[in-house]
């Protein structure tokens, strides 16, 4: 798991594009790329280097109100750890 202190930034390579053919963003990067959900669009849309783990997760329990905070915190930290082990994110110090 990310340690929740950590400030994730998505790596150089990605690239965040939307596709007005089918109404969604797609995070690209070299030879693929990914689908993004509403959900998962909210949590890299705050990986700016910006926020901690935390702080995104206390973001997001604000804003989406009918979701249990736990449930919350495993989804983020559990997509955080996708895009890491992708190589898609960088810690930020």
């Amino acid at each position: 798991m990310i340690f929740t202190k950590v400030r994730p930034r998505l790596s150089p390579k990605v690239r965040l594009k939307f596709d007005r053919r089918t109404d969604r963003y797609l995070l690209l990067y070299p030879e693929t790329g990914l689908e993004l959900n509403k959900s998962a669009m909210a949590i890299v849309h705050l990986c700016t280097g910006e926020w901690t783990i935390d702080e995104m997760v206390d973001h997001l329990i604000r804003v989406y109100t009918d979701v249990s905070p736990d449930e919350i915190r495993r989804e983020v930290c559990g997509f955080l750890d996708v895009l890491a082990d992708r190589g898609l994110l960088q810690r930020v110090s």
